[in-house]
């Protein structure tokens, strides 16, 4: 599956991709505020990631500029703690911050969303991390009110992280058992 916005193409990690991942991720200031992601992270987590197979209910992608096809992120789901929804999660390397295009990327992973038949989205941000809060918001996301928390490989333990949902459907999403 492929996805195009106004800057970026969101599209499957290959093989040949490795090199521009661990580019991306061998900067622990990224990779912190990631939960599943290993620190220090090695050419062959970068070689896992783009050889693994893909969920088809959680597709992950790369971002690269439509412009130059240049690796920038990544962005994609995974199973959520909520009921019935998956968790938005995405990375930018660090050379790419402030341009706007995890905003951008999150946006296309929302239509993608959508366009399955998803119904509600959760996702989360360490505390120490406001600004992946900030790029959630612009996107519709709103706070559960809710500061959980979770595990984050990189830190080697748990950390706060501030939750939030995103309803897509007709139908209201469900509310956390846990509130």
């Amino acid at each position: 599956m492929f996805y195009r916005s106004e800057r970026l193409l969101l599209r499957p990690a290959w093989p040949e991709d490795w090199r521009s991942v661990h580019a991306g991720l061998a900067d622990e200031g990224v990779v912190r505020n990631l939960a599943r992601a290993p620190w220090p992270y090695a050419e062959q987590d970068a070689r896992d990631f783009c050889a693994r197979d893909i969920p088809p209910h959680t597709p992950r992608f790369l971002i690269a500029l439509a412009a130059t096809a240049e690796v920038v992120g990544a962005v994609g789901y995974g199973p959520s703690d909520q009921e019935d929804d998956i968790e938005l999660g995405y990375w930018i390397a660090r050379a790419h911050w402030g341009h706007g295009y995890a905003t951008e990327a999150a946006m296309g992973a929302i239509e993608i969303a959508q366009m399955a038949g998803q119904r509600c989205l959760s996702a989360g941000h360490f505390v120490d991390n406001p600004a992946s809060g900030k790029v959630l918001r612009k996107v519709g996301f709103v706070p559960t009110g809710r500061v959980a928390q979770r595990h984050s490989l990189s830190r080697g333990g748990e950390a706060p992280c501030v939750l939030y949902r995103l309803d897509l459907g007709a139908d209201p999403c469900l509310t956390d058992k846990a509130a």
